[in-house]
């Protein structure tokens, strides 16, 4: 995963902090903070690309962190996760000036916690990726720098309208997006919804993103988080199917509540 993505974890408690910092490492430069205050200090110092904060702490909480941040130049632009429970996000949280961009319902599963942060990352990643394109405006690269289904949470978080191409060996697949949403997809003698479910097994390739490549088909019928989904447990059903070991189910994960 991409070391060049820089994360910022601020929690008031030191278990919490330190399971996340240890499930994060693998995906970004991690930096930690036991309150807001040292968060603001670091974050002006060396500004990360992603803060991931509690809502509810000791003095200056997250919500006052994120708008000491949104107020500075140098740190306005700084991606925000924020962990709340379910009253405070959408009593206090939901609707404020400045909006986050994405929260962690408390309390939460740490899987459940890093799964969401990848996405953010992920997106970020593309990003800086794409800023290094080619003068052509094509991006290209390896599945083992971010798989398929990473692409299309990317470009669908991202809301991106472009052309991504899939190839693996001989085999081919074209997506089409439209403000992150996947319109069209053409694999083989397979389009739409059941090309996109075929692609997402790919476990290697390589794929080109064209930001100029548009077309008028509409072939799919469910919207992009409906495709993954709907492709996931198809994934999980063909593996069950041929004997391999589930996923690992919440129940064996960590609980956390702060």
């Amino acid at each position: 995963m991409p070391s060049n993505i820089k994360i910022l974890l601020v929690d008031d408690n030191p278990m919490v902090l330190n399971l996340l910092r240890d499930a994060v490492v693998p995906l970004a430069q991690v930096t930690t903070a036991t309150d807001a205050a040292d968060a603001l200090l670091k974050a002006v110092d060396d500004p990360p690309d992603v803060l991931v904060s509690d809502y509810r702490m000791p003095g200056m909480d997250g919500r006052q962190l994120v708008d000491k941040l949104r107020g500075r130049p140098d740190t306005k632009s700084i991606a925000v996760v924020l962990m709340a429970t379910k009253s405070d996000i959408s009593d206090k949280l939901s609707h404020h000036e400045h909006p986050v961009d994405d929260f962690i319902e408390k309390p939460f599963f740490l899987k459940d916690a890093v799964r969401r942060i990848k996405r953010v990352i992920d997106r970020l990643s593309l990003e800086k990726m794409t800023k290094t394109a080619p003068s052509d405006g094509v991006l290209r690269g390896n599945l083992a720098q971010m798989n398929v289904i990473d692409l299309v949470q990317s470009l669908e978080m991202g809301r991106k309208s472009c052309q991504l191409t899939l190839t693996n060996h001989a085999e081919k697949c074209e997506l089409f997006f439209s403000e992150g949403q996947v319109v069209h997809a053409d694999y083989g003698g397979m389009t739409g919804d059941a090309a996109v479910f075929k692609v997402l097994r790919w476990t290697g390739g390589n794929f080109e993103l064209n930001f100029e490549g548009k077309t008028q088909q509409q072939t799919t019928t469910l919207n992009t988080q409906g495709l993954l989904m709907e492709g996931l447990r198809l994934l999980d059903e063909s593996r069950r199917d041929e004997g391999e070991a589930p996923a690992p189910h919440e129940e064996d994960d960590v609980l956390l509540d702060t």
